[in-house]
């Protein structure tokens, strides 16, 4: 929500501006054709690139803005306690006690009771299926990473298609811009010789469309590249914590050492004391 209330606030206010320095809305209104114009290269220029599947993840993540974003240090110490309980109730019980943990993960008691993993379809699958591999035994520890850092890397690239698609639209709004400006100085060119009125008019209504491109891709595309951007790299801090987390239990580490791995690899804004940690693991166990 925060995002687009900032860039509703950024157009107000530049239009602000120009109504106090004299200038009427009167001509936004009179351009509506320009408007078509530029919208309807971006959408080409969109569908063209992309496709329609990432145009409804484009929807799907650009409506996702309007909440707060859930990946917050309370969700990230949630998914502390929760790898301690489980990583402990191995070292306890063995791997095959977590078995029945892992093959459904929803009727867990440890992975079902934390919200925000259990329906993250990446963070549930990725935990899920790389613990059932140490589970059958077999691979070592850095073969695991190996196999981690290339699940990761997939989903890196599926979750930042949507804000590189939604830049490259942004950088190729001026240009549409100029092209909306070219075809209203052609309309203009065949007014020459007539009312002076008419000629000053059709150079504004041009120039809409200039002003239309750039303002669209600094003030609209661009903010919402950026801050889908930053919300999937809080997911992949996320997604990351699991990684560390599972590569040293891998190694042999204590349940505790594990997820104090995992803690190191959150931002310091995000990040859950030790202290804060140890005694919520404790509470859960």
């Amino acid at each position: 929500m925060f995002t687009v209330g900032s860039i509703i606030l950024g157009l107000i206010l530049v239009f602000t501006g120009y109504l106090l320095h004299g200038g009427s809305m009167t001509i936004f209104i009179r351009a509506w054709t320009e408007f078509i114009t530029i919208l309807g290269g971006a959408l080409g220029i969109f569908l063209a690139s992309n496709g329609m599947p990432v145009v409804k993840a484009s929807i799907a993540q650009i409506l996702k803005l309007l909440k707060p974003d859930a990946y917050t240090k309370p969700e990230f110490l949630k998914l502390l306690v929760m790898l301690y309980q489980i990583l402990n109730l191995a070292r306890r019980e063995g791997l095959l006690g977590i078995e029945v943990h892992l093959e459904d993960p929803h009727k867990s008691s440890i992975l079902g009771a934390n919200h925000l993993f259990i329906h993250d379809h990446h963070a549930s699958s990725f935990f899920c299926d790389t613990m059932k591999v140490i589970v059958s035994g077999g691979v070592k520890p850095h073969d695991l990473a190996d196999m981690m850092e290339m699940d990761l890397e997939i989903m890196h690239h599926e979750e930042n298609m949507v804000p590189d698609a939604i830049y490259n639209a942004g950088d190729a709004m001026p240009a549409v811009g100029i092209c909306a400006c070219v075809l209203g100085v052609i309309i203009t060119l065949g007014k020459i010789g007539g009312d002076p009125k008419d000629l000053g008019a059709a150079i504004g209504l041009a120039l809409v469309g200039t002003f239309a491109g750039i303002l669209f891709a600094y003030i609209v595309f661009f903010p919402f590249s950026k801050a889908l951007g930053k919300r999937n790299a809080v997911q992949g801090m996320y997604m990351n914590c699991i990684r560390h987390a599972i590569f040293s239990f891998a190694r042999g580490e204590a349940p505790m050492t594990c997820v104090e791995f995992a803690r190191r690899n959150i931002e310091p804004s995000l990040r859950p004391s030790f202290s804060e940690m140890e005694q919520a693991a404790k509470q859960k166990k």
